[in-house]
């Protein structure tokens, strides 16, 4: 193990690895440790949707925007799969049809390129949308499919052959001091910048730091079908008014709290889950299904089939597949932050804390690892 870089990194999630890419790219020696053979958290256990659509105007939406180019440049070098498939909001009530025109009518305004289409235009783009009582979508061409568990996998090989960053899996980190790296076994490594992207546990390291952080975990049920028989394909990632109330872009349109106050008096149990319902579907043709949110002391390591049974019964009445089969089941959890889009602590010289990025890692990763290197 050499003794010296430029910059070193704890975590070769998402984040991590995004700050590993931008700081060699910038032409410094770079060193990452990841405890796990492989990051294993909510890096690899999502949709691997890279949404800008969700982000709210302005630096979020800008900085997701970036770091779409930059996926987009990373799959053709590092040699994983990715789909510029977009995405589709399903509107199949009159308080989400009206989001969505709301939303369509300030658009331009606000930077995003979305246009709404009818019932009829959502089924030539959208073979799995559902088209009972469908009263139309908003397609937006911006957002990315990828594979989460293959990208995680090559791009560490990608950025160790091509730009020389040193990786040391299976390897825990026991303390971060100003310029200085020490494992558990005691090895010790020093480096000009150190940064801090452990995801949704970085109070291992920075106990106080977390306390002090406002940040709360935030556990996710999901689960894929097995591969559509034949090739077929959903189309674009989709999405129904369920997740208009969870998108920080949608706040503003005047119909949004007549959407919310229909949801919480038909179905409370949807709230009490944080359940919105989305599908994507990958290179071997397995349709990603979710998903569920609970925070705090509601996050637990069991499942509740309860949430799994409302979660189907939602998608059903969103999209239509050709089998329904599901052949995983599993959870993620990150940290988040109940205002801000990420936590960023500078208070020990030296070392920078990324975390609480909640459901925008794939989205912002490398766009924020740009402002943070």
């Amino acid at each position: 193990m050499s003794n010296h870089y430029d910059v070193a990194v704890v975590g070769a999630g998402i984040m991590g690895l995004a700050l590993a890419w931008v700081a060699a790219r910038d032409g410094k020696s770079v060193v990452v440790f990841e405890r796990d053979r492989q990051s294993v958290g909510a890096s690899i256990r999502n949709f691997g949707m890279v949404w800008p659509i969700g982000q709210p105007p302005g630096a979020m939406h800008a900085m997701a925007m970036a770091s779409r180019g930059h996926w987009c440049r990373l799959a053709q070098q590092a040699g994983f799969w990715l789909s510029e498939c977009g995405s589709l909001h399903l509107a199949h009530r009159e308080d989400e049809w009206n989001v969505l025109q709301e939303f369509a009518a300030a658009a331009p305004s606000l930077g995003f390129d979305c246009q709404l289409l009818t019932p009829g235009e959502v089924r030539s783009k959208a073979a799995a949308a559902n088209p009972d009582g469908l009263r139309g979508g908003l397609w937006s061409p911006t957002e990315l499919a990828v594979d989460p568990r293959q990208a995680i996998r090559l791009l560490p090989e990608f950025l160790h052959a091509s730009l020389g960053v040193q990786f040391h899996f299976s390897t825990q980190v026991g303390d971060v001091k100003t310029g200085v790296v020490t494992t558990s076994a005691g090895q010790t490594v020093t480096a000009d910048q150190i940064l801090v992207a452990s995801g949704s546990d970085f109070e291992t390291l920075f106990p106080a730091a977390f306390a002090a952080s406002g940040l709360r975990r935030c556990k996710l049920q999901m689960m894929r079908t097995g591969t559509q028989a034949n090739g077929w394909r959903i189309g674009p990632h989709l999405a129904g008014g369920l997740t208009l109330r969870f998108n920080a872009n949608f706040a503003h349109c005047p119909s949004m709290t007549r959407l919310r106050q229909r949801i919480a008096m038909e179905a409370p149990e949807l709230d009490r889950y944080g359940i919105h319902v989305m599908a994507a579907q990958n290179q071997d043709g397995e349709v990603i299904l979710g998903d569920s949110h609970e925070y705090g002391d509601d996050v637990t390591p069991f499942d509740k089939h309860e949430i799994d049974v409302l979660m189907l019964r939602e998608l059903r009445a969103l999209v239509r597949l050709e089998d329904w089969t599901i052949a995983q089941r599993w959870h993620g959890i990150y940290a988040k932050h109940p205002s801000l889009p990420y936590v960023e602590n500078t208070s020990l010289p030296g070392v920078k804390l990324v975390t609480g990025l909640g459901g925008g890692g794939m989205t912002l990763s490398f766009g924020l690892a740009e402002r943070l290197v």
